[in-house]
């Protein structure tokens, strides 16, 4: 079973690995799709690892369809996530350390299902994430959205602190510049703000 271990700074025992994950609302913006994962039966965005010669947004666009059917075009970045104090460890032993950029995406066609690697899925609120077992900080990507909507105004920075990836988000949806921030980190600031 994947595994996601807390504690000091554990993420360094990982190789890093980029990925992404894909915010698809319902038609009222307060539900989300999520799937549930095959090797840990947790509740998670859709998403996955980026691939060689793809940007970040066909990454996020190939693994949606790859989990759900569903064919999706990204409309904005949300947040890149990132936890020091958190490695995976895979059913295989791989252990990694994730930088996970998340996208708002709309659905452009297809039929949801399920794949190898999902035994479920579902559009849930808030309200309903707080009982169900869910992977990762991927809860907090969900705040996220819902705190920052697209077109939104001032209120609080996503938790979306970063460095190193500038070269990676330049073009992306939603990205529109730099910040340095406290201690030398760098904040992204979205469309918007």
């Amino acid at each position: 079973m994947t595994q996601i271990i807390y504690g000091n700074r554990l993420g360094k025992q990982g190789k890093l690995r980029v990925g992404c994950s894909a915010m698809i609302f319902d038609k009222s913006r307060e539900k989300v799709l999520l799937t549930r994962r095959t090797d840990n039966g947790r509740w998670c965005l859709p998403g996955g690892g980026m691939e060689s010669g793809e940007s970040a947004a066909e990454a996020c666009e190939r693994e949606v369809w790859e989990e759900t059917g569903l064919k999706v075009r990204v409309t904005r970045l949300i947040g890149v996530y990132s936890n020091p104090d958190q490695l995976i460890v895979y059913n295989d032993g791989n252990k990694v350390f994730m930088v996970v950029m998340s996208f708002e995406a709309e659905i452009m066609e297809g039929e949801i299902g399920l794949s190898n690697e999902t035994t479920g899925f579902g559009y849930f609120s808030l309200a309903e994430m707080e009982a169900m077992p869910m992977h990762g900080q991927h809860k907090n990507r969900v705040e996220d959205a819902l705190e920052k909507p697209l077109g939104a105004r001032g209120g609080r920075a996503p938790r979306a602190e970063f460095s190193g990836l500038r070269g990676q988000l330049h073009g992306l949806p939603g990205v529109r510049g730099w910040h340095a921030g406290h201690a030398g980190v760098r904040r992204l600031w979205h469309a918007g703000q």
